[in-house]
């Protein structure tokens, strides 16, 4: 792959190299500076002329430093004369913000794409957008993987007999029914109302979960209030087991050390999309590896194959 050229922000390094691992390729240095008036400046240390070019960058905390960072690497790339330009975003932080819910409001998942747009990117590659409607923000092509088949290798270990995946809400309950289907499990779906960022309120769960071994499935846990309202309403039908999954482990505000503690939940699995926060500890915790996924997503970018298997939902074979 010698016309391949990989660069990471400072986000996330660690899963740009295990990326580079998998593709066979070195990973190419990056400087990010500051002048003294606090403005960043990037410059990309490898040749990118005419070359394919993917920038791996998740938007993470800080998340606009990540962000500018994200832009400048865009725009050097462009600079330099780089045949494509395709920024990896396993963490798109500001899908987030993809609806007008209240009078002049921004959408910042809109903004945050022309944006992204506009600095030279041609293609994105992303893991688990926060809803369906954030891939029509993007004006050029959409790669969007999942990260389902991972999780369900991982669950596959277990007895899933007696198995249902609870959804935290109807919105994401359509993903939980897919996931349910590649474990031959039953599906449910938490009645949620949301009356800020960090609160919410699950009247109930739609679905039989009593004496059932059940996976909560959702797309990320920040601060995790959705997932411990959840438990309450869970542990009033009895179900026999508990285990959490998420595809973004951003375990904000000691979310992670809080879910660890609850002594049904028998596991907290995520995958790597994010680093887990520095000084977060439980025994509990599985994090699983995507970057074998966005490898093969890249290697076919590159080549001009398919990439839709990779990102399809449904069970393999």
């Amino acid at each position: 792959m010698r016309d391949i050229a990989v660069f990471s922000g400072s986000a996330h390094p660690e899963l740009a190299e295990e990326v580079c691992a998998h593709l066979g390729v070195p990973l190419s240095p990056t400087r990010v500076s500051r002048f003294a008036n606090d403005c960043l400046e990037v410059q990309l240390l490898a040749n990118c002329r005419e070359r394919d070019v993917f920038l791996v960058q998740p938007l993470i905390k800080p998340v606009q430093e990540h962000l500018v960072e994200l832009l400048l690497m865009c725009d050097a790339a462009r600079g330099a004369s780089a045949g494509r330009i395709t920024v990896v975003m396993p963490h798109y932080s500001y899908a987030r913000s993809d609806k007008k819910d209240a009078p002049r409001i921004s959408l910042g998942g809109r903004l945050v794409a022309d944006l992204l747009v506009a600095a030279g990117a041609g293609r994105v590659l992303a893991m688990t957008l926060h809803s369906p409607q954030v891939h029509g923000f993007f004006s050029v092509p959409v790669d969007h993987l999942h990260a389902l088949r991972e999780l369900a290798a991982h669950f596959r270990r277990y007895d899933l007999s007696r198995t249902t995946v609870v959804s935290p809400d109807l919105g994401n309950a359509k993903e939980a029914a897919a996931f349910a289907r590649m474990l031959g499990a039953q599906v449910a779906a938490g009645a949620k109302q949301r009356y800020a960022d960090d609160r919410v309120s699950i009247n109930a769960v739609i679905g039989d979960v009593a004496g059932r071994d059940v996976i909560v499935l959702d797309d990320e846990i920040a601060k995790g209030s959705t997932v411990l309202e959840l438990l309450d309403r869970l542990r009033e039908s009895g179900p026999r087991t508990i285990r959490l999954a998420c595809r973004h482990g951003l375990f904000a505000a000691d979310a992670l050390e809080r879910l660890g503690g609850q002594p049904d939940v028998l596991e907290i699995v995520c995958t790597n999309t994010v680093p887990v926060p520095a000084g977060d500890h439980t025994d509990k915790l599985r994090v699983l590896s995507i970057a074998p996924a966005l490898a093969e997503a890249v290697r076919r970018i590159h080549n001009g194959e398919s990439v839709s298997a990779l990102f399809d939902a449904r069970p393999a074979g």
